[in-house]
């Protein structure tokens, strides 16, 4: 005896070539929607990690390419809740050929003995530490960035400035680990002024160290206010905020996850009813029998909403898997502006993705199913394509 199941199998490999096009039509929406889920989750959805939380990053108003007086610091240290304040001097500037992707990465300026006191995820060897403290042109590399750019402690790594009209020779003195942060050069500030022909009295940007999450929307608020009349004023946002804003330079972002969002749906649907309403025009007869056999029409409804459902998943489910693939080779990108390190389909994405299918998938089919459903056993039979 044919059990419903073998039915559906069946019923779905009836046409081999549609089916088959429907499932690669499906996949490649499916993986175009998950590689879009993993990042809308990740820009928007994923909570920063605790040390993350408690960085604040004090910037000009205006833009974050304009900067703000070097005596600002003293006063962002008084407010309350500050535990410590930070210089960090995007220096910019070129490395080897700036055509080459592989040679864009960021380059700070800071004071060394902070960065790790406002970075405690930062792993490095305590001797490596050590010398980056003791000599003043010392810089540390992440790891991951050392090793795609080849190198190794000791050797020398020449920056051309744009920002800061200064060429540097920097000496690799450690290589630091960190999940949030692994493309980055880090070194000494005092060396950069002591490359220019005068001292900046200006910084791009402040790093801030509350003393607990639940202080950090307060001192931010308070630093904004000291400034609030003056010539200069300040923007004060979460470390994870600024890296979202930078995406932010090439449009709403938001709108346009949403925009993509919606086409990938209404592509779906219209594949899956297309295929649907071939299928069921074709198999019309074949209605009439079930109904003459004694099958009623809800069941009748539910073998061609399975039909359907179970070609959405299969392509949903390939999908998914290329979109994982696809993922995987995003991480391995230089990339540098947000940490793509974790971008992945979660369990919790995939299955919202399945869900959507099989939604997709009965909205596609229930109108044909129940037209084929309610017609007599009669016209059924006398149906002529």
């Amino acid at each position: 005896m044919i059990s419903f199941l073998e039915i559906i199998l069946r019923n779905g490999l009836r046409s081999r070539r549609r089916s088959l096009l429907t499932v690669c039509s499906g996949a490649a929406s499916f993986c175009i929607l998950g590689v879009l889920m993993a990042t809308y989750s990740l820009f928007f959805l994923t909570p920063p990690s605790r040390a993350q939380a408690l960085r604040l990053i004090v910037r000009n108003r205006t833009s974050i390419a304009t900067p703000i007086p070097f005596s600002y610091m003293q006063r962002i240290r008084e407010v309350p809740g500050v535990r410590e304040v930070m210089i960090q001097q995007w220096f910019g500037g070129t490395y080897k050929d700036s055509r080459d992707p592989r040679n864009n990465f960021a380059r700070f300026a800071v004071e060394p003995k902070k960065l790790f006191l406002l970075h405690p995820e930062f792993a490095i060897d305590s001797n490596q530490k050590r010398d980056f403290f003791q000599r003043q042109d010392a810089c540390i590399v992440a790891k991951s960035l050392a090793e795609r750019l080849k190198l190794r402690i000791g050797d020398h790594v020449s920056l051309e400035g744009d920002i800061f009209h200064a060429k540097l020779d920097l000496l690799v003195a450690g290589f630091y680990e960190s999940s949030a942060d692994n493309e980055a050069l880090y070194f000494h500030n005092e060396f950069l002024n002591s490359s220019l022909c005068q001292k900046p009295d200006f910084a791009i940007m402040f790093m801030v160290l509350a003393d607990r999450l639940d202080v950090t929307e307060a001192v931010a608020r308070d630093i904004d206010e000291q400034f609030r009349n003056a010539v200069t004023q300040t923007r004060t946002e979460p470390e994870k905020a600024l890296q979202v804003s930078f995406l932010h330079y090439v449009g709403d972002l938001k709108l346009f996850f949403m925009a993509a969002f919606t086409s990938l749906g209404v592509t779906l649907l219209l594949v899956s009813a297309t295929t649907v309403g071939m299928s069921v025009r074709e198999r019309v007869p074949e209605v009439g029998v079930l109904k003459a056999l004694g099958f009623p029409p809800e069941m009748i409804i539910w073998l061609i909403v399975s039909e359907s459902v179970l070609i959405a998943l299969i392509g949903a489910v390939i999908g998914f898997g290329c979109a994982e693939a696809l993922l995987g080779a995003i991480r391995r990108l230089p990339l540098m502006v947000v940490n793509l390190t974790t971008l992945d389909i979660s369990p919790r994405l995939a299955a919202i993705g399945l869900v959507l299918a099989i939604l997709v998938a009965m909205c596609a089919s229930l109108p044909f199913a129940w037209h084929a459903s309610r017609r007599r056993i009669t016209d059924c039979l006398s149906f002529a394509d």
